[in-house]
């Protein structure tokens, strides 16, 4: 049942709300009596036709290259929106986790229709005469886990039951393996089963998996004893300081814990996939495997598991973890780390667990390991050098060592860093780039280094602030090697690098590919796209010889070219001469116009001011054929979410490009376009807080400017009717949209705020970049909520939140307990609770309910009067049709 609640300001009534108890329970019936009577009509609505069009418009395929870049494998999707009796499948919920028991897998997994195999020199979408269909698995049936052998003579996928009416009873995936030359497919592992709960299969090189799966002979799951076998008692009595977000779905006791760990675990199974009728063979013993990990050469491989003891306080994530270096028979050859219970990780940026992290293989070697320590105890706010040490471990020494039986090998320092490190990208042993950065002052910095060499230490290359965009030299590519791991790509083996980046400037975003001499620190332009268009170079596609170095000469690379008509197309750009002087363009993709109805919609990046000297941006769209003088201004919706800075100048940074094409997702503001609104889509509302400044001391003074700033220049356009301007957000930008309601109701005639949080005492070991308790900031605290200004809110505002919201920190009690708060002060408000819904909306009739109830709000409170007569308040009377234009 969709619950909805509603209360005007003429008049307040209190009503009994049925609602379901206990896991997969269907909800009690209403009792009939005369305040249920007066409570909304029930049921799941569409918006009008003009939105629903477009968010029903059909989805384009996804595309995945072979890995010798001959072949496309076009995957074909369902309609976007799965209907409410997916959505609504029982689910179990722990330790943070959601978990499909049926499926042994996570819940609400998306998924493919059908797999086609076309030549890469095709258009695609493909005809059907260009493709071959991958055929040979149950028809109908659902598809995941899509992935290419590493020589691409395999695709390996898993198939499931949509478990609907006619349909084969649901179960876990099974895998299925596909001959690319012919498209033919042929189960695996005969009766076995995956566990997909945390990890599905992994290639070991071209012909062998390991599968995580359900284990042989496996009991059913526990069941909960019928009576208590105690109180549930959480203890602190050592007194030790343990604080934690307000993190969803944790464990609540030992039998939640048996539940978990039932279905956590899984058996691992090598196969040779050549052999048709193999169930595999069992490598390991059963447990809670998350990762394995196959080393570039195949012959090592990297096991990690979870253990007990669990907890009731932190997720899966932090629980104890194993990490083990084995042979590729499942041997364990050295346990690298045995983690324990991590609950007393530090809430500030910057935290992280003790003892090794960032656990990988280095992708220039054959079987290296390279992991990270915090010298810190993890915590920021203690100061210590290094903060971080950088460790290798060659697999085969390590493994050696362990088999004549002498002292185990040590791991070699590869580096140190004073800011919290981000990890290692390698090219070879004269060749990595070093990461370290510090979210306080947003700085960042990347390093060389010769890891053949290390007792030369690291030279910085980039010491900047991540914030500034204007200054970001971009990002190295990469290139395939023979194993399948991806290096920097070395330009004909000099020590230059193919850097590609946003290219953010004042004029808009026009992102480039540079050629960048890491002795000099010279870079020399390539490319770089131009107007109309917006474009962007991807993945170099000519690292066919993968043990040759990148040339200029011949060098490809994946484009993606758009422009504010036109939707993102890929192509082929091959450039040629020494000097990659010159370029042809071979076309990939030829995919239609999504919302062809709004292709003529007008769209602006705005620049204006805010009081304070702050540059603020802002696109603004407006309907296909309006005219401000012929049409007069329009009503507006402001759609935003705040960000917080560390300088003004970098609040003030374009980070946007008038040549982007505008996608419309299904909850998009921009949908009502076709209801002929104006749209202030993604204006700034910077929190800016420089030196030792908390943004949050003056959230409320910098939200009110941003929003009176744009506002103004919206008006001063002629394009906005300044009493009908409306501001919504989700998330932390229904936060903003109720604080502005509360604190500049001047400004807007309604609000809508889908999935927020209200009252910060709910969340008081922080929230979003504020890395202060409650008890360190009470004021900040009580003065950003909107709850607590409940009593000076008096324009209408839509709260609407999933029931089963899983974000950390907008649990529905939040909702909720606002729209009670209103209620009780006699504004005017409206609540609407969607079923199985988490933090963002999936469901077909969720999403289009949503859509429903947003337009009817704007309209009713905001827009041009177009009611819908069923559209009942908690007056219990449907809305008149009378024009709120005049």
């Amino acid at each position: 049942m969709l619950l909805v609640m509603a209360s005007t300001a003429s008049q307040q009534q209190v009503a009994g709300l049925a609602t379901a108890a206990g896991n997969g329970k269907a909800a009690a019936a209403p009792v009939q009596d005369a305040a249920a009577a007066a409570q909304p009509a029930a049921g799941y609505k569409e918006p009008p036709k003009e939105i629903l069009d477009i968010v029903d418009a059909p989805p384009q395929p996804g595309l995945t290259f072979s890995p010798d870049r001959s072949k496309i494998l076009q995957l074909s999707r369902p309609p976007s929106l799965p209907p409410i009796f997916d959505i609504s499948r029982p689910e179990l919920k722990l330790a943070g986790i959601r978990i499909d028991a049926e499926q042994v897998s996570r819940s609400r997994m998306s998924y493919y229709t059908g797999l086609s195999i076309v030549p890469s020199d095709t258009l695609v979408p493909a005809p059907p005469e260009a493709m071959m269909e991958v055929t040979g698995y149950p028809a109908g049936a659902w598809l995941n886990y899509v992935t290419w052998s590493p020589d691409g003579t395999y695709i390996a996928f898993t198939t499931r039951s949509p478990g609907g009416p006619g349909d084969p009873p649901r179960g876990p995936l099974q895998l299925w393996l596909a001959d690319a030359a012919t498209g033919k497919a042929r189960p695996l592992l005969g009766a076995r089963r995956l566990n997909t709960v945390f990890h599905s299969y992994s290639w070991l090189d071209d012909n062998t998996l390991v599968a995580a799966t359900v284990p042989a002979g496996c009991s059913a799951p526990p069941s909960r004893p019928p009576v208590p076998a105690g109180p549930r008692i959480q203890d602190n009595s050592s007194g030790k300081k343990s604080q934690n977000r307000t993190w969803t779905d944790l464990l609540k006791d030992e039998h939640d814990g048996e539940v978990f760990e039932y279905y956590g675990t899984s058996e691992l199974v090598l196969l040779d996939v050549r052999q048709e009728s193999s169930e595999g063979e069992v490598i390991a013993p059963p447990r809670m495997y998350t990762e394995v990990v196959s080393s570039p050469d195949s012959q090592f491989v990297l096991a990690c598991w979870l253990s007990r003891p669990f907890s009731t306080a932190v997720p899966a994530g932090r629980f104890p973890v194993t990490l083990q270096l084995w042979d590729r028979k499942g041997t364990p050859i050295r346990t690298i780390a045995s983690l324990p219970l991590a609950e007393d990780i530090p809430i500030a940026f910057n935290s992280c667990r003790t003892g090794p992290r960032g656990l990988s293989w280095r992708d220039d070697k054959p079987a290296e390991l390279c992991w990270i320590e915090a010298q810190d105890g993890g915590d920021p706010d203690v100061a210590v050098s290094p903060r971080d040490i950088v460790y290798t471990l060659d697999a085969a020494a390590a493994a050696a060592a362990a088999t004549n039986g002498g002292d185990e090998l040590a791991p070699s320092v590869l580096a140190t860093t004073d800011l919290r490190c981000g990890g290692v990208s390698w090219c070879d042993d004269d060749l990595a780039l070093l990461y370290e950065s510090w979210w306080k002052t947003r700085r960042s910095v990347v390093y060389t280094m010769a890891p053949g060499r290390r007792e030369e230490g690291k030279a910085v290359l980039f010491d900047r602030s991540f914030e500034d965009v204007y200054s970001d030299p971009g990002s190295p590519l990469t290139r395939r090697t023979s194993s399948g791991t991806y290096i920097l790509a070395k330009v004909d083996g000099k020590r230059e690098l193919l850097m590609s980046g946003t290219g953010a400037s004042p004029e808009g975003n026009r992102p480039f590919l540079d050629l960048f001499d890491l002795d000099t620190k010279e870079a020399r332009r390539l490319w770089q796209s131009s107007p109309p268009y917006l474009e962007s170079v991807g993945a170099i596609m000519s690292d066919f010889n993968h043990d040759a170095p990148v040339s200029l000469d011949g060098l490809q690379l994946l484009l993606s070219r758009e422009s504010a008509k036109e939707p993102p197309q890929t192509y082929l750009i091959s450039f040629s001469g020494p000097d990659a002087a010159s370029s042809s363009e071979q076309r990939i993709t030829d995919f239609p116009h999504p919302y062809p109805q709004l292709k003529d919609m007008q769209k602006e990046v705005l620049r204006y001011k805010r009081s304070d000297g702050v540059d603020l941006t802002g696109t603004l769209y407006l309907p296909p054929g309006y005219d401000a003088a012929r049409d007069g201004p329009l009503p507006t919706i402001l759609w935003a979410y705040p960000r917080e800075y560390k300088s003004k100048e970098a609040a003030g940074q374009m980070r946007r490009s008038p040549h982007q094409f505008s996608g419309i997702g299904s909850l998009s503001p921009t949908l009502w376009l076709a209801r002929g609104y104006a749209v202030l889509d993604g204006p700034s509302i910077p929190v800016v807080a420089e030196g030792d400044e908390e943004p949050n001391d003056t959230y409320v003074e910098q939200l009110t400017a941003s929003a009176e700033a744009a506002v103004k220049e919206l008006v001063s356009r002629g394009v906005t009717d300044p009493a009908r301007v409306s501001v919504g957000g989700h998330s932390y930008g229904a936060f903003m949209a109720a604080n502005l309601l509360a604190h500049c109701p001047e400004l807007f005639a309604a609000g809508i705020a889908r999935s927020g949080a209200y009252n910060r005492t709910l969340t008081p070991f922080g929230f979003q970049s504020e890395e202060r308790t409650l008890w360190q900031a009470p004021d900040t605290y009580a003065k950003m909520s909107p709850f607590m200004m409940a009593d000076k809110i008096k324009k209408p505002l839509l709260l609407i939140h999933g029931e089963e919201d899983n974000n950390t920190g907008t649990f529905p009690l939040q909702s909720e307990r606002f729209f009670n708060a209103l209620k009780g002060h006699g504004a005017p408000a409206r609540v609407v609770l969607l079923p199985h819904e988490g933090h963002g909306y999936r469901a077909r009739e969720s999403v289009l309910h949503t859509l429903y109830e947003q337009d009817q709000w704007l309209e009713r409170h905001a827009g041009y009067g177009r009611t819908d007569p069923g559209y009942v308040t908690s007056s219990g009377e449907a809305d008149s049709a009378s024009s709120l234009s005049e």
